[in-house]
C-alpha cells in the first residue's frame, strides 16, 4: 500500500476459483450482527464473471445513499442473489453465532442459481458441502462478498425502518437496532419491545431491565 491509500475489493480471489475450474462463485456476508433489535440478515451474490461495479465497497464505509444505488446496480447486473433472514427469537434460542450461520446458509438456498464456490466473510459454514473460503475481512478484498454486505445491509435497513413504523418510540429508522447512546436512552425509558435481542440486553442491563 503507498501511503494512506487504502486497498478496494477486487476480484483476486474470484480469478483464483475461475481459474480452478468453478463457475458459479457467491460471495457471502452478514448485516446486524451486534445490534440489540432486529434480525440478522444475510446475502449472497454471484457476480458475472470479470465483473467490477464500481463504487463497491464494505457497507460499513459507504453512505446510506451510496449503498442504496448500488445495491439497485447488483441487483441489475447480479447472476442471483440470495437472502437469509434470522430474527430476534431466534437469536436468542440459538446464539448469534449459530443464527448468523443459519442466514448464511439460508441465504445460499435461496439463490436461483446454485453456487459452486463459497467466499465468505470470515465464518466457515462447516454444515454446507460446497467448496468455500472463509476470508478474514472479507467485504474489505472481495468484490463478491463486499457486493453481499451492501445487499444485507440495505435489506436489513428496509426491514428496520418497517419495524420503526410499528415501534416509533425506538427511532429503529435512525440507529436501526444498533446500541447508541439514543437507542439506550430509549431502552432505559421505555423498556424493550418485542423485537429487542433479550440475551444481547442481559448483558447490558442484566435481569430487571429485559422481561
Amino acid at each position: 500500500m503507498r501511503g494512506n491509500v487504502r486497498p478496494r475489493p477486487d476480484l483476486s480471489f474470484e480469478n483464483e476459483a475461475f481459474r480452478q475450474g468453478y463457475r458459479y462463485i457467491a460471495g457471502i456476508d452478514e448485516a446486524g450482527r451486534g445490534c440489540l433489535a432486529g434480525p440478522v440478515v444475510a446475502a449472497a451474490v454471484i457476480l458475472p464473471a470479470g465483473l467490477i461495479i464500481e463504487g463497491v465497497d464494505d457497507s460499513k464505509k459507504l453512505t446510506p445513499a451510496k449503498r442504496e444505488a448500488l445495491y439497485n446496480i447488483i441487483s441489475q447486473r447480479a447472476v442471483t442473489i440470495g437472502i437469509g433472514i434470522v430474527n430476534n427469537e431466534e437469536i436468542d434460542g440459538i446464539n448469534i453465532y449459530r443464527a448468523t450461520i443459519k442466514a448464511m446458509e439460508m441465504a445460499v438456498s435461496d439463490m436461483e442459481v446454485t453456487p459452486d464456490y463459497l467466499l465468505i466473510d470470515a465464518i466457515p459454514l462447516r454444515n454446507t458441502p460446497i467448496p468455500q473460503r472463509p476470508i478474514i475481512k472479507g467485504d474489505t478484498l472481495s468484490s463478491s462478498i463486499a457486493s453481499a454486505s451492501i445487499v444485507a445491509k440495505v435489506t436489513r435497513d428496509m426491514l428496520m425502518t418497517e419495524q420503526h413504523h410499528i415501534f416509533p418510540l425506538y427511532n429503529f429508522m435512525s440507529h436501526k437496532g444498533y446500541g447508541t447512546k439514543d437507542h439506550i436512552e430509549r431502552l432505559k425509558r421505555y423498556g424493550p419491545c418485542s423485537i429487542h435481542r433479550r440475551s444481547f440486553l442481559r448483558k447490558i442491563f442484566g435481569g430487571g431491565k429485559v422481561e
